[in-house]
């Protein structure tokens, strides 16, 4: 009977043991979690800080055109003139792109086609106006569906073309590049970039002539990465 007591004692007491290891295995595990999820905050704050502090007042030229190129979400509010043999078409338009995955284009003036909105996911292209037909917008306003009015574009143009280059004028940083998908009537591109705020100020894009096709105006650009 001693011997029976002493064995459940035995027992009992390694049962305990192991049920503290297993506390004490579960109380590690959940540290290490805590510390490895503050030690990934802590290094992409650091990382986002350290990028932003290389943009500023005492930016290089080089620098600031790294930023610029690198941009991969933005959301703006921009005024484009858009110029052909016949008339010249004026549209306020807030933009917003994220990545290579969603990009849109919302028209806020001309009041006739305010509220259409053209949304691209990918290679698929929606255009959404419960006012106006597909019909309409495609013959009066397919100017709107282009690619090249997005600061996105510009990027990949330039990043593809060995020709690209930037100089400084007027306190401004001016890159020129020629389009990814040129043709007679939009060949040559400009992107003029603030030296002060590191932001696109307007961008140009001409045809073979050297004539302004396309003119578009930053009024607000909101660079978020």
């Amino acid at each position: 009977m001693v011997y029976s007591m002493s064995k459940k004692i035995k027992i009992k007491r390694h049962q305990n043991q192991k049920s503290n290891k297993i506390k004490i295995l579960i109380v590690i595990t959940v540290i290490a979690v805590v510390a490895l999820g503050i030690f990934i905050f802590f290094t992409k704050n650091n990382k986002n800080k350290s990028k932003n502090s290389k943009i500023g007042n005492n930016s290089t030229s080089q620098e600031i055109v790294d930023y610029i190129l690198n941009i991969s979400a933005y959301n703006s509010q921009v005024d484009i003139e858009i110029k052909s043999n016949k008339n010249s078409n004026k549209y306020k338009i807030k933009q917003n792109y994220i990545d290579n995955e969603h990009s849109s284009q919302e028209v806020i003036e001309p009041t006739n086609i305010q509220g259409v909105k053209i949304t691209r996911d990918g290679s698929n292209l929606k255009i959404e106006n419960t006012k106006l037909s597909l019909s309409n917008i495609i013959e009066n306003y397919k100017e709107l569906t282009q690619n090249n009015l997005d600061l996105s574009s510009f990027i990949e143009s330039y990043k593809s073309n060995s020709n690209s280059k930037f100089k400084e004028e007027n306190n401004q940083i001016i890159l020129e590049t020629t389009a990814k998908n040129e043709n007679k009537y939009q060949k040559y591109e400009k992107l003029f970039v603030s030296k002060e705020s590191c932001k696109p100020t307007k961008m140009e894009i001409k045809d073979t002539n050297q004539n302004i096709i396309i003119y578009i105006i930053y009024n607000e650009i909101n660079i978020t990465e």
